[in-house]
């Protein structure tokens, strides 16, 4: 379809493009994709030419202005044509065929779904995702940061504005690194002007500078590893998830030396429930007690040459010939599911979750205290980014509690909004009651102090009068399902004042 001030790059052996200006002079919110894998056309090298080149598509044709010519660049393509070939390629077909299945989707409402239609919007590629910058406009305040999972076509916020852009500031220009980790803003403060109005210069003077690792995102090169993981592995196991060496030192992890799998070393952690009761000796779950703190778990046979090459606390401690070095055994203070994982992390470099022994979400969220604890930074990115993708209810307040211990902030607040926002069903999971007295409190303190508990019949018949959806598009009330939080100064219109949470380099 003919646009202009649209985004494209290439991922996946798939041609994307989203966004821009339609023909009818409107923002657009549709996504197209042209594959390109399987087709001869693109084995080789693109040949140049002079040749003539068809300007015509299936759907549309460019009206030629009344000089009768289109206007072309130095290229001889007319601005943004949909599509063209090149010379070595027949031109007496019509209309052209493409080389590779065209492919598009709509989006038309999500509570994530950034509009278009309000606000600066910058589209850059990175790790898979889409990520939308939107960032203040004179008539709009409504900002966000937001990315579009390629594999899924799933919209996800990422982060408020207010949490990354000042309103006094507007930005012309965005870029990333080749490596997607950073992403930098260029634009200038906003000018008052004689009569007291405001004006944007156009002129480049301050740079926004954004860790995208630290809203989860992976990076390019570490995004593509772990997709990687659906390519056969090896030749002893060409169905595994896994890459490489790590499908086969899986098949050795925790088995016992009786098997010949040479391992020489044992790990214990502490016992979860299931292994308590084994601990415990409990034959009769009606009378049971609970655990004492003490109880170890089950032995976790592994191999010193593999924690040595993989774990940097296993080595300093190898080299200093502590107690472990002696005893051959070692004993990690973190539940059983946790410890385990990690270990099973340690063999195969991936922490996806593919049966049989891909960590729950329950597990990665202890495996992110324990990259924190160790200092282990790519795990703990790894770690970050399957939690904030895949937050669910059930899980939700043991990821709030397992990143407050962690010291991930922005993942921590991510599910403390998301737990306000489900209120009624995530008071109802087992991850909530695990949660110790103090931390019920804090996560209880995470609403503002003028939020009240409302019905979910409440907030759809408040949605109806104020004609606004009840949800993560205000800043003053968001929607829980069956329950909501109802802040304060919804009902008498207060304003609230936004903060400054930008620093300008």
């Amino acid at each position: 379809m003919p646009r202009y001030d649209h985004a494209s790059w290439i991922w996946n052996g798939r041609i994307w493009i989203f966004g821009g200006i339609n023909d009818e002079m409107e923002k657009s919110n549709e996504i197209w994709w042209l594959d390109l894998r399987g087709s001869p056309e693109f084995d080789h090298a693109m040949k140049f030419g002079t040749g003539d080149r068809q300007l015509s598509s299936s759907r549309h044709r460019f009206t030629v202005p009344a000089s009768g010519q289109l206007a072309t660049g130095s290229t001889g393509y007319t601005a943004n044509s949909s599509v063209q070939s090149y010379h070595g390629m027949s031109t007496s077909r019509s209309p052209y065929i493409a080389p590779g299945s065209i492919s598009s989707l709509k989006f038309h409402s999500s509570p994530n779904l950034p509009s278009q239609a309000s606000g600066t919007h910058f589209h850059i590629f990175s790790s898979g995702c889409l990520l939308d910058f939107v960032t203040p406009a004179e008539l709009s305040c409504e900002t966000s940061l937001s990315s579009l999972e390629l594999d899924t076509l799933r919209w996800q916020k990422l982060a408020e504005g207010k949490d990354l852009y000042n309103p006094e500031y507007r930005w012309h220009y965005c870029t990333t690194n080749p490596e997607g980790t950073h992403a930098w803003l260029l634009g200038s403060p906003v000018e008052s002007t004689g009569d007291g109005s405001q004006n944007s210069g156009e002129y480049l003077s301050d740079v926004l500078a954004i860790d995208l690792r630290k809203y989860g995102i992976l990076g390019n090169e570490l995004a593509s590893d772990s997709r990687s993981k659906m390519m056969p592995s090896s030749d002893a196991n060409v169905s595994s998830h896994l890459s490489g060496i790590g499908a086969d030192l899986s098949l050795t992890f925790d088995q016992a030396p009786e098997s010949g799998n040479g391992a020489d070393f044992i790990i214990t952690a502490d016992a979860d429930d299931e292994d308590c009761a084994d601990a415990c000796s409990i034959s009769d779950a009606a009378t049971a007690t609970a655990c004492p703190s003490t109880a170890v778990s089950r032995p976790i046979h592994v191999h010193k040459l593999i924690l040595h090459a993989r774990w940097p606390h296993f080595a300093r401690l190898w080299s200093a010939q502590m107690a472990e070095f002696h005893a051959k055994k070692m004993h990690i203070p973190e539940p059983y599911s946790a410890v385990r994982a990690f270990l099973f992390y340690l063999y195969t470099d991936s922490i996806a979750a593919n049966p049989p022994n891909g960590p729950l979400l329950s597990d990665v969220a202890g495996m992110l205290v324990m990259s924190n604890l160790y200092d282990m930074p790519r795990l703990r990115l790894l770690c970050v980014n399957r939690l904030g993708r895949e937050l669910d209810v059930e899980h939700a307040a043991l990821i709030w509690e397992r990143a407050a211990t962690a010291g991930e902030e922005w993942l921590k607040q991510r599910a403390a909004v998301f737990c306000m926002q489900h209120f009624g069903r995530v008071v109802r999971t087992s991850g909530f009651r695990s949660l110790s007295p103090a931390s019920v409190h804090e996560l209880c303190c995470e609403a503002s102090p003028e939020s009240r508990v409302v019905g979910g019949e409440e907030l759809e018949l408040l949605g109806q009068v104020t004609g606004r959806t009840v949800g993560l598009a205000s800043n003053r009330k968001r929607s829980l399902g069956s329950t909501g939080v109802l802040t304060g100064g919804e009902e008498d219109g207060e304003d609230e004042v936004e903060e400054d949470g930008m620093d300008v380099n």
